[in-house]
């Protein structure tokens, strides 16, 4: 009995020595994280430390690696309902917004497109006004202007980009 006592830290230390790469590399191979798996393969040697009085050389690597697959069962488990969890909450979570100032926000974005607006041709700048804000369709802009519906569909492409590019220089 005193020799177990004995022999137990050795054969410890000697399993560490020999074991410890093959239980991270198992342990990464199933999570695929490299610190997470150093990080058990130390917890499953502190176990192992629990079991010194049962330990015998012909036993020992597996210990470890019941005690390696206990601990990623228990990593996984805890790892999994916790992204349950955040899912769910990410799912359910009432977004809060300060109204303030998403109003503000909009305003300036509003005041950019009516200055930019200013500057186009006067053609462009009736054919948007008609579209954006009297929320006209392109072929009533076409009839009302006696134009093509293509030539209106083309001012409003070019006028629409200007505003964008526009008012992504400003932001």
């Amino acid at each position: 009995m005193e020799d177990i006592k004995v022999t137990s830290p050795c054969l410890i230390t000697s399993s560490y020595k020999e074991h410890y790469n093959s239980v991270c590399s198992y342990i990464n191979y199933r999570i695929n994280n490299w610190e997470t798996a150093k990080d058990l393969s130390q917890d499953v040697f502190l176990r192992l430390i629990d079991y010194k009085q049962m330990l015998r050389p012909d036993t020992v690597k597996f210990f470890i690696f019941t005690i390696a697959r206990n601990l990623l069962t228990d990593y996984l488990r805890r790892y999994y309902k916790k992204q349950e969890i955040t899912s769910y909450l990410y799912d359910h979570a009432v977004t809060y917004t300060n109204e303030t100032e998403s109003h503000v926000i909009a305003k300036e974005l509003s005041l950019l497109e009516r200055h930019k607006l200013e500057t186009l041709t006067a053609q462009r700048k009736k054919i948007y006004v008609m579209s954006r804000f009297d929320e006209k369709s392109i072929s009533e802009i076409s009839t009302e202007l006696s134009i093509s519906p293509r030539t209106v569909e083309n001012h409003l492409f070019v006028s629409r980009r200007e505003i964008r590019e526009f008012i992504k220089q400003c932001i």
